[in-house]
C-alpha cells in the first residue's frame, strides 16, 4: 500500500521540526508496512513543501507514482503552508482521498525555538482544501503524534478507506442472468453505476449452463473443482450426481470471472437454476465470497456491490443476508438467513445441503448445492447500497452490531444479530424504500465506509 506524504512548512517556524517529522514517519510507515512515496530531504528544504517550486516538484513526484497511490498524507510538525498543500494537491490531480495530520505542542516547549502552532495550521490547510474543492479525512483528534496509537489506528483507517474507494472506483461485477420476476425489489440503475465507476457487465443464464452441461464427468477440470469442493465443505447426503453438477457450474462461472476480469457477481437462482439445471449454486458463491470475489444471488448487483465495499473497509468475506424475522420478544434482535451461500468464514458448522423452502416448489431434490451452517457470535457491521433511480443517486445505510449465541432452531445459513435501536433503522429502511437484502461482515468498520462512501464517493450515507 503506497501512500504518498506532504509535509508542510512554513518559513519563520523552526525547521527543525521538519526533519524530525520525516524521520517520525518514515518510522511508523516501516512499522505498519506501508511504503511512503515523499520528497527526499535534498530535493526541498528538508523535504518540506512551502513554496509553489516546492510543491510542483512533490506534484511531479505523486504524478510518477500515479497507478501505485493510494491516498496522500498532509504532515504538520509546524503551521504549515496552507497554499503549498493546496497547490501540491491541485497539480498532482490524484482524486485519491487525503488525510490531514497536525503535531500536538508541548506545553513546556513553547518558545520560539520548539513552537509548533500545527492546531492553528491544520485549519487553515483545511480551509484552503475546501476553497479548492478537494476532499479530505480528519484525524481522530486534532492534533496527535504520528508514534501515538490513536494516530496509527487513524493511519490504518484511512489506508481501508483508500481500498474501498479506489475499488468502487474501477470495480466490475458480472450479472449473471435475468432478475426473478417475483423479485422487483432488485431492481438497479446500471446508467448510475456506471456513471460512478461501476461497470457491469449480463450474461445470459442458458449460455452458462449450456457451458457447463457441456462438460464431461471425466474433464479434468471438472474433477479438479471436485476436489475443491469436497475439502472446501463437508457433502453431507450429497448424492455424487449432484457434486458433479455443481463442480460444473462452478469450472464455468471460474471461467467466465476470469475470462472478463470480473471482480463480483450477482447469480440468478430462484428458481431457474434449479428448473433447468438441478442444483443450487449457493456453494460455489460462498467459495467465490471466502475467496474475496463476493457473489450475491437473485441477481442483486447493488448486494454484492455492497458485499464487496464492506470486504475493502475489513479485509475478510461478506455475506448477504435477509432481514427475515423478529427474534423473539427482543425488539433489539433479528434472526439473519438465507438458503445457504454465505462464505465459509461464517459458518463454522458448514454442510453442504439443500433448500426445504425452495425444494417445496421445484423438489428437493434439485436444491443440492445450498449450504447448512449457523453463524455464531462475532462483531457485525451491517449495511446496503442502492441506486435510487427516482432521485438518480446512490444511497446506503451502514451500522454495527453483533452477531449473538441465542438459540435458534432452523434450517439454511443463519444468525441472531442485535442491534441498537433496531426498530428504528427497520423504519429507515422502510421509509427509505430499501431491499429486503442486506450485507454482514464480521468488523467494526462502519465509520470507515462512511467516510469511502459518503465523504469521498460522493453517496447518500445513513450511519445508524
Amino acid at each position: 500500500m503506497s501512500i504518498g506524504i506532504i509535509i508542510g512548512n512554513r518559513d519563520f517556524f523552526p525547521d527543525s521540526l521538519v526533519e524530525k517529522a520525516r524521520i517520525e514517519i518514515i518510522d511508523v510507515f516501516a512499522k505498519l508496512n506501508l511504503k511512503p512515496i515523499l520528497l527526499d530531504s535534498n530535493d526541498t528544504k528538508l523535504g518540506g513543501v512551502e513554496t509553489f517550486k516546492e510543491a510542483q516538484k512533490c506534484a511531479e513526484l505523486f504524478k510518477a507514482h500515479r497507478e501505485e497511490m493510494m491516498g496522500i498524507l498532509v504532515l504538520l510538525p509546524n503551521f504549515g503552508d496552507e497554499k503549498g498543500v493546496a497547490d501540491t494537491l491541485k497539480l498532482a490531480n490524484l482524486n485519491v482521498p487525503v488525510l490531514i495530520q497536525a503535531y500536538p505542542d508541548d506545553l513546556n516547549k513553547m518558545n520560539v525555538v520548539n513552537r509548533r502552532d500545527s492546531w492553528c495550521g491544520k485549519i487553515s490547510v483545511c480551509n484552503n482544501l475546501y476553497q479548492y474543492g478537494i476532499k479530505y479525512t480528519l484525524t481522530s483528534q486534532h492534533v496527535s503524534s504520528p508514534s501515538s496509537e490513536n494516530f496509527q489506528k487513524d493511519l490504518l483507517d484511512f489506508v481501508a478507506v483508500c481500498r474501498v474507494v479506489k475499488g468502487l472506483r474501477n470495480v466490475r461485477i458480472g450479472a449473471i442472468g435475468a432478475r426473478p420476476g417475483a423479485f422487483n425489489t432488485v431492481r438497479y440503475s446500471e446508467k448510475i453505476l456506471q456513471r460512478n465507476g461501476i461497470t457491469v457487465t449480463t450474461f445470459d443464464l442458458s449460455e452458462i449452463l449450456g457451458r457447463a452441461n457441456k462438460l464431461a464427468t471425466d474433464d479434468a477440470k471438472v474433477k479438479q473443482h471436485l476436489e475443491s469442493i469436497n475439502a472446501y465443505a463437508p457433502k453431507g447426503r450429497t448424492p455424487n450426481e449432484a457434486m458433479l453438477q455443481i463442480a460444473r457450474l462452478d469450472v464455468v462461472l471460474k471461467e467466465i470471472m476470469e475470462e472478463n476480469v470480473l471482480d463480483a457477481t450477482a447469480i440468478q437462482c430462484w428458481t431457474s437454476l434449479q428448473q433447468n439445471y438441478g442444483c443450487n449454486v449457493c456453494t460455489s458463491m460462498s467459495i467465490m465470497s471466502e475467496n474475496m470475489l463476493p457473489s450475491a444471488c437473485e441477481v442483486d448487483v447493488t448486494g454484492t456491490l455492497s458485499m464487496y465495499a464492506m470486504q475493502l473497509a475489513s479485509g475478510s468475506p461478506s455475506a448477504l443476508v435477509d432481514w427475515n424475522n423478529n427474534y423473539a420478544d427482543d425488539e433489539n434482535k433479528c434472526v439473519l438467513f438465507h438458503c445457504g451461500n454465505w462464505a465459509k468464514s461464517f459458518l463454522p458448522d458448514i454442510q453442504i445441503s439443500t433448500a426445504p423452502i425452495l425444494g417445496t416448489t421445484v423438489g428437493v431434490e434439485n436444491t443440492y448445492g445450498a449450504l447448512d451452517g449457523r453463524t455464531p457470535a462475532m462483531p457485525l457491521t451491517y449495511g446496503r447500497i442502492s441506486t435510487d433511480d427516482p432521485q438518480g443517486i446512490i444511497k446506503a445505510y451502514i451500522g454495527e452490531g453483533e452477531l449473538t449465541n441465542d438459540p435458534l432452531n432452523t434450517f439454511g445459513n443463519r444468525a441472531v444479530a442485535q442491534i441498537p435501536d433496531l426498530q428504528e433503522l427497520m423504519k429507515y429502511v422502510c421509509r427509505n424504500g430499501f431491499e429486503h437484502h442486506v450485507v454482514m461482515n464480521a468488523s467494526k468498520t462502519a465509520g470507515i465506509l462512511e467516510e469511502a462512501l459518503g465523504n469521498y464517493m460522493g453517496w447518500e450515507v445513513y450511519k445508524h
